[in-house]
C-alpha cells in the first residue's frame, strides 16, 4: 500500500492500539477496557460482529464496531447495531465516517439483514448530524433509564456489601439485601438456561434458544461485570433478569448497566417477581457503583413502560435510531 492509499478492511487485534488512540483523543479518556472486551468478544465468535478498519497508507483512520443481534429488547429478528464509530481528528470532515456505513449496509445486506440501529445522546448534535446524513431515522422505540440505587429507601449505607463481592458468584449474593425482596433471587447460573428458554417460550410462544445461548456466553465471558439474577418460587426459576454493567457502548465514558431481557413466568404474574429482580439488580449495582440503568422498550409495549415508570424508570436523555437497509 503506498503513503496515501486509502482502503477498508475488517478490523483485527493489531489495530486495536490506533483504534484506543483514537477514540481516546475524540472523547479525552481512555475506553481501553470496553474495546479489549470487544475485540476479544469478535475474534471469539466472529459470525455475530461487523467490525471494520478505515486504513490510510500502514494506519488506521477510521473504524465501525457493530454488532449482529437477534432477540434482544425482545425482538424476533436479526438487526446490526452500531455502538461504536471513530474517525481520526486529522481525517474528519473527509467522508471517512460515511463510507464506512456504506461498508457495513453492504456487508450486512449479504447477510439479508435489513436494519441497522444505534443511539445518541440528545445533545451530541455532531453525532445526531452524522446519522441524519447517513440516513438515519428515529424508531419507534424508547431509551429508559433510572438512577442504580436502592428500591427500598429505608436500606441503611452499613448494609453495604464490600466493593470486592463478585456478583458473578451466586454464594456472593447478601442474604440480608435477599431478604428485603417477597421473592428469593439469586445470581444466574449456567444450569439456569433450561429454565429461562423455557419461561420465555410460554411469554413469546416460539423458542429462543439460540439467542439465550448466545446471551449466557455474553454473560458469563464478554460482559464488564455480571449482575443478571434468576427468581425463585415454589423451588424452581419463576423469572430472570440478564443485564450487564458496562463502559462504552454507544460512545458513554461512565459505567452504566443495559438491561436487555426480563422475563416472568406467566402463572407467577402479580407476585411481584419482577419488581422483586429489579429490587435486588438495584441493590447490587448499588453496591458496585454504576450511575444508572439503562433500557429499550418498544413504542406498543404498553404494559412494560407501565412497569418500568412503576419501578422508578424514566426517558433517557437518548435516542433510539434506525437505518433500513
Amino acid at each position: 500500500m503506498t503513503e496515501f492509499e486509502e482502503k477498508m478492511r475488517p478490523l483485527v487485534a493489531e489495530d486495536l492500539a490506533q483504534v484506543i488512540a483514537i477514540d481516546e483523543r475524540n472523547t479525552g479518556r481512555s475506553r481501553q477496557n470496553f474495546f479489549e472486551k470487544r475485540v476479544a468478544a469478535a475474534l471469539k465468535e466472529p459470525k455475530q460482529f461487523v467490525y471494520i478498519a478505515y486504513v490510510r497508507g500502514g494506519d488506521v483512520i477510521g473504524y465501525l464496531l457493530a454488532r449482529l443481534q437477534e432477540g434482544e429488547f425482545g425482538g424476533a429478528r436479526t438487526i446490526a447495531v452500531v455502538d461504536d464509530i471513530g474517525v481520526s481528528a486529522e481525517a474528519q470532515g473527509s467522508g471517512v465516517g460515511r463510507r464506512l456505513m456504506e461498508e457495513l449496509t453492504m456487508i450486512i445486506r449479504k447477510k439479508n439483514i435489513d436494519e441497522i440501529r444505534s443511539q445518541a445522546d440528545w445533545s451530541d448534535q455532531g453525532m445526531l448530524r452524522y446519522f441524519a446524513a447517513t440516513g438515519f431515522q428515529l424508531a419507534p422505540r424508547y431509551i429508559y433509564e433510572r438512577v442504580a440505587s436502592y428500591l427500598d429507601q429505608q436500606v441503611q449505607e452499613d448494609d453495604l456489601e464490600p466493593m470486592e463481592v463478585d456478583y458473578s458468584d451466586p454464594s456472593g449474593d447478601d442474604p440480608a439485601a435477599l431478604s428485603r425482596d417477597r421473592v428469593p433471587c439469586r445470581s444466574l447460573k449456567k444450569e439456569d438456561l433450561a429454565a429461562i428458554i423455557k419461561i420465555d417460550h410460554k411469554i413469546m410462544g416460539f423458542d429462543r434458544s439460540g439467542y439465550y445461548a448466545r446471551k449466557m456466553d455474553e454473560i458469563v465471558e464478554e460482559s464488564g461485570v455480571r449482575v443478571s439474577l434468576v427468581a425463585e418460587l415454589d423451588d424452581h426459576v419463576v423469572g430472570f433478569v440478564m443485564a450487564r454493567v458496562d463502559f462504552g457502548e454507544f460512545g458513554k465514558t461512565e459505567p452504566s448497566a443495559i438491561i436487555d431481557t426480563l422475563g416472568v413466568d406467566p402463572g407467577y404474574a402479580h407476585k411481584h417477581v419482577g419488581s422483586a429482580l429489579l429490587s435486588q439488580l438495584m441493590a447490587n449495582l448499588t453496591v458496585l457503583r454504576a450511575d444508572c440503568v439503562h433500557t429499550e422498550v418498544g413504542a406498543k409495549q404498553l404494559a412494560l413502560l407501565g412497569f418500568l415508570q412503576d419501578n422508578g424508570f424514566s426517558p433517557a436523555q437518548s435516542l433510539s435510531l434506525t437505518r433500513a437497509v
